[in-house]
Order: structure tokens, then C-alpha cells, then sequence
């Protein structure tokens, strides 16, 4: 308790934190020994002052310790993000590249106020998402697919929910929570909600251990690629980190309006995912295929969003993304 007290009064006086003594911090936190009001002081001093790469991959190491350990046999591609607007593009874009070939641990949390979460979504189109990290792993196994929540796999969240919930803004925790996939991901595509933290980001997951990532973040404010115009991304690449932005053109997908695919009801988006896995044509379809397109790449089975995008078209075409959701279902409710 001492040594958390010293480091909130670091905090205080606007200087930065180290790896270690982020860890440290965020331990006692997901601990339970902190108090909420040694926690909500924390998270808002590190907000307000601004949030460095070193407590971010601090903080995100203390996590990934604390978590249950999904154990795949395979080395699936991770897919996460830290708010989705939209209609659970990124939960389509999931079947998408399963269908190509390429597993996939899909890192997601549950809607706080809506009914439009991965989880509703998924669970109107019947399959089992309260799964424990076993049968998780054979979902990846046996439907080359596996969506895991964050509320179920970090008991430590559940009680910090009402604090992070009392403080209405963003903090640390929504940087770290798609940062810590339980399947231990080296290769993996994530959406952030602030152009900001794209390249910050990028360097968090080469610190802890990536191999081949895209960070992401729309120019309308999506945490995903957009088909409303240019999306900022940062690569991670053997190494080394690059900038750059993509558009929908790049990919030869048409633009739609901002507005395309605003959604909050869980069974319109339960339909209208399972028309784009049927073969339904519309904006829906493309911009999840623009999304695999980008976690093809990570995952070395395509080199440019065109060539990404034919084969998330022929994973449609051919069923067989349609056939990973039909795989899913049984496997999770087996």
C-alpha cells in the first residue's frame, strides 16, 4: 500500500512512471488492495497528464498476468477493439478470415448501456459465448474461431467496472483490455478510439512481444478501417514501426456515408451479419471485407488490401465463412 501511495504522488506532480512501477501500480489495483479512491486518482492524474508507452505496456503486462491463458494449438490471428460503433463489422470480418483459412481468437468486451455488443450478436445467432478458456480453445481448434470477452476472463475488471463507470472517460484500461488477448496473440489487428494512441500503441505491442501488427483508427472516428474515407494505421513490421493511411480505394471497395452502418439494435445486426456470410451484397459486406483484408495481411496470407480482399471474397463466395459460423455454434455448445 505504501509503495502505491508513492507512486500516485509521482503521478500528482505530472511526472511520468516506469514500466515496473506501472505494473506495480495496476497489481495492487486488479489485486484488490487498492481503494477506489486510490484508483480513480490514478487513472485520472495518469489521463490528465497523458499516458506514456511505458505505462502503457506496463499496465498491459500487470493484465496479461492475470488473466486465464487460452491455450491454442494453433497460432490464430488476433482481432480486437476498444469501442465499436458500428455494426459489429469486425465480428463479420472474423468469419471472413476464418473462412480463408487463417484461425482467429477475436478479443472483444460486452456493451456497457446497448444491446449491440460481439456477445448479443453472437449469442442471436446461437452461439455460446460464456465459455471458459478450454472450450474457447477448442473452439479455435475445431472452427479455426474463438471470441473471447474480457468481463469473463479478468474476475479483476468486474470490480473495477463501477469506478471506470463513475469516471465517464476514457482511461488506461481501455488502451490495455484489447492489448491482453488471453490466447496470447503474436499477430494481430486493433482498432483504437483516438488517432493519438495509433503509433503509441504499435510500439506498446512490439514491447511485449509482437510480431506482426496493424493499429488502427478511421478518420470518422471508427475504431476499425472505414469505408468513409482514409483510416491512419501503424504497422508493425519485423521489427520496425510505420506509418501510413489507407482508404476504401485502395482496397478498389466504393466509399459509403458515415452513417452507413450505424447500428445499436443486437438483432439487426444478428441479420444483417448472417446475409453478408449468405452472400448479400452492400456496404455492410464491404466494409467487412476491407477489415480482413487488413488481418490477412498481419496474418502473412495476403500482401496488399486488394489481394486480401479477393480472398475474403472467395471465403463468402464458396461458404466458407458462412460454414466457420455454422462450426462455431456446435463446437460452443457442445
Amino acid at each position: 500500500m505504501e509503495a502505491l501511495k508513492s507512486i500516485i504522488s509521482k503521478v500528482a506532480t505530472g511526472a511520468t512512471l516506469t514500466r515496473e512501477e506501472t505494473a506495480s501500480a495496476f497489481d495492487s489495483m486488479m489485486s484488490g488492495y487498492a481503494t477506489p479512491s486510490q484508483i480513480g486518482g490514478l487513472l485520472m492524474g495518469m489521463r490528465v497528464r497523458g499516458e506514456t508507452v511505458e505505462e502503457v505496456t506496463g499496465a498491459a503486462s500487470a493484465m496479461r498476468n492475470r488473466m486465464p491463458r487460452v491455450e491454442a494449438a494453433c497460432d490464430p490471428v488476433g482481432i480486437a477493439g476498444t469501442l465499436m460503433y458500428s455494426a459489429n463489422v469486425s465480428t463479420c470480418a472474423s468469419f471472413i478470415v476464418a473462412g480463408a483459412g487463417i484461425p482467429v481468437a477475436k478479443h472483444a468486451n460486452r456493451a456497457a448501456s446497448s444491446g449491440s455488443s460481439a456477445a448479443d450478436v453472437l449469442t442471436r445467432l446461437g452461439v455460446k459465448v460464456d465459455l471458459k478458456p478450454e472450450a474457447i480453445a477448442r473452439c479455435v481448434q475445431e472452427a479455426d474461431i474463438g471470441f473471447m470477452f474480457a468481463s469473463a476472463h479478468y474476475p479483476a475488471m468486474q470490480r473495477l467496472g463501477q469506478i471506470r463507470t463513475a469516471l465517464g472517460t476514457h482511461t488506461i484500461f481501455n488502451l490495455i483490455e484489447p492489448l491482453s488477448n488471453p490466447a496470447r496473440v503474436k499477430r494481430q489487428i486493433i482498432g483504437v478510439f483516438s488517432p493519438e494512441w495509433v503509433e503509441p500503441l504499435a510500439y506498446v505491442l512490439k514491447n511485449l512481444g509482437a510480431e506482426s501488427v496493424w493499429v488502427v483508427h478511421g478518420s470518422d472516428g471508427l475504431d476499425e478501417i472505414t469505408l468513409t474515407g482514409p483510416t491512419f494505421v501503424a504497422a508493425l513490421e519485423a521489427g520496425i514501426v510505420r506509418t501510413f493511411e489507407v482508404t476504401p480505394e485502395d482496397a478498389r471497395l466504393p466509399r459509403w456515408r458515415n452513417d452507413a452502418l450505424e447500428s445499436s439494435e443486437a438483432q439487426a445486426n444478428a441479420v444483417a451479419l448472417q446475409n453478408v456470410l449468405d452472400g448479400a451484397p452492400g456496404r455492410f459486406r464491404d466494409a467487412a471485407l476491407l477489415n480482413a483484408a487488413a488481418a490477412l495481411i498481419v496474418a502473412g496470407r495476403a500482401s496488399t488490401l486488394q489481394e486480401g480482399v479477393a480472398l475474403g471474397q472467395e471465403s463468402l463466395d464458396r461458404g466458407a465463412a458462412a460454414a466457420r459460423l455454422k462450426r462455431l455454434i456446435a463446437v460452443s455448445n457442445a
